[in-house]
Formats: C-alpha cells, sequence, structure tokens
C-alpha cells in the first residue's frame, strides 16, 4: 500500500508533542435566526488544530468554509458552541491573531513598507511603528517575499502577486501566533498562484505559525496543509479530516508524484458526493 493510501486511512491523527491551539467545539452560525430569513451557514461542527500546525478548510462554494474562518478570527460571533485559542476562550478579536483576506486591501495612498506596517499605527502593540527594529522587520519580510527595491512603491505600481506578498508581511509583522487566511491566492492567474504558494511556503516554513487555511483548490489544500478539513455542503460541518504525507520543505514537483494526485482524487470524489 502506497504512503497516500495508508494517509488516508488515517483520520484526525495525532500530532507528536503537539498541544491543541484551536479548540472548536459543536461551533454553529445562523444568520437571522428565529426569522423566516433564517440561514443556517455552519452547523455544529468540531475540530482542533495543534500548535504549529498548517490545516486547509476545503470545501464547496458557499459551503461556511470563511464563515468559520472568521469565527476562528472572533470576527464573527458563532450562534452556539465555543472557540478557544491558547487555552483561552475567544470573545473577541486577538491581537496575536494575523489575518489575511481574499484581497490584499492594502491602503492605496500608503507604499509597501507603510502598508505592512500598518497594523503598529491601527492598534496599540506596545511598540511604535517607527520603531527601528519594527522598521528593520517589516523590511526584511519585504525582502524574504522577493520584495527588494519595491518598499517605496504603492499598490497601484505593483503586480496582484505583489499586493498578496505584501499582504502576507503585513500579516506576519507583528509576529502573530496564529495564522489565518481566507482564499488569499483566489483571484490570481495559475502562474502567480503557484509563485505564491512557493512563497507562502517558505515563509511559513521560516515563521512557522499555527495557521488555518481557507481554499476551493484541491491542489493547493494538498501542497501546502498537514491536514486538509472536508466540509459539507451547507450547512457546513466538517465531514473528513485528512492528513497529508509528505515531509517538508515541499516544492511544486510534488504535485507530478503518484501519491499526491492519489490524495487529490480522494478529495476530489469526496468534494464531488459530499453530503448535505
Amino acid at each position: 500500500m502506497s504512503s497516500a493510501a495508508t494517509a488516508l486511512r488515517l483520520v484526525r491523527p495525532a500530532l507528536e508533542a503537539a498541544a491543541d491551539y484551536v479548540v472548536v467545539e459543536g461551533v454553529g452560525k445562523t444568520y437571522n435566526e428565529g426569522t423566516r430569513q433564517q440561514v443556517e451557514a455552519v452547523a455544529p461542527t468540531s475540530f482542533t488544530v495543534k500548535a504549529g500546525e498548517f490545516v486547509a478548510l476545503l470545501g464547496p462554494s458557499g459551503c461556511g468554509k470563511s464563515t468559520l474562518l472568521m469565527m476562528v478570527a472572533g470576527l464573527d460571533a458563532p450562534s452556539r458552541g465555543t472557540i478557544a485559542v491558547n487555552g483561552r476562550a475567544l470573545t473577541a478579536p486577538r491581537a496575536e491573531t494575523g489575518i489575511m483576506f481574499q484581497d490584499p486591501t492594502l491602503l492605496p495612498w500608503k507604499s509597501a513598507l507603510d502598508n505592512v506596517l500598518f497594523p503598529f499605527r491601527a492598534a496599540d502593540r506596545g511598540t511604535p511603528a517607527t520603531d527601528s527594529a519594527t522598521m528593520a522587520r517589516a523590511a526584511t519580510l519585504l525582502d524574504q517575499v522577493g520584495l527588494k527595491g519595491f518598499h517605496g512603491h504603492k499598490p497601484r505600481q505593483l503586480s496582484g502577486g505583489m499586493r498578496q506578498r505584501v499582504a502576507i508581511c503585513r500579516a506576519l509583522v507583528y509576529e502573530p501566533d496564529l495564522l489565518l487566511m481566507d482564499e488569499p491566492f483566489s483571484a490570481l492567474d495559475a502562474i502567480t498562484r503557484d509563485e505564491m504558494n512557493l512563497v507562502l511556503m517558505k515563509m511559513w516554513e521560516e515563521h512557522h505559525r499555527t495557521a488555518l487555511f481557507v481554499t476551493h483548490s484541491i491542489r493547493e489544500a494538498v501542497y501546502l496543509a498537514d491536514r486538509v478539513l472536508v466540509m459539507s455542503r451547507r450547512p457546513g460541518r466538517i465531514i473528513e479530516d485528512i492528513r497529508i504525507p509528505f515531509p517538508r520543505p515541499r516544492g511544486l514537483e510534488i504535485g507530478e508524484s503518484v501519491e499526491f494526485n492519489e490524495i487529490c482524487g480522494h478529495l476530489r470524489a469526496k468534494i464531488q458526493h459530499v453530503p448535505h
């Protein structure tokens, strides 16, 4: 039996010597509750993310992936259930959580460097944005994602992929313990998306934050993640938990392997026949 086939048999595997960092227990979300317009977006569902683990949320469009992510971010309150991060109940957004959205949401009048530093100006994090160490960290992050020489450029002077590189740096600049990403590369062309997957993989391996990544791309999920959580159609809930067996670091060439495509085929079949 291949290593991929063996991995597909492992449901909810434990990561050795790692504690649960994100704990979602029976969390559900219903909009307009108690009215005729009531919509159940997320059915009560539970999962955990280990410290230092990269987990992908994968499912059909409209299944509640982003809603679930925003509840973990503290930006949307669950209708039922509980969420804990780093051993503490989540009741509001955390300063220690970094978020990347589908749109890079950069301020058009600010330079790439100033956009990276924006979290320090938007909230009191105890470190002034003009602190030399903070400025150096932001500049180093931009260099690491291939934007050396573009620190002073405005968003309109950058390509879509370059703008998302700035967004990665902004999410990492204050060294968050949890990184949440909501389909950050979905609007990019295939070649640029592959490049951004490589950039994200490199940055994650270097900074190694606990990560939860929403995507509708099967190959992206398998390439990036340690585990893939498959969601049902709306109201979404976790219906499968797959451990990805490939060691790190990973190059894009892994996508040509039999094992990689075997796992992708399994997930594709699961999503095509995903129940309500």
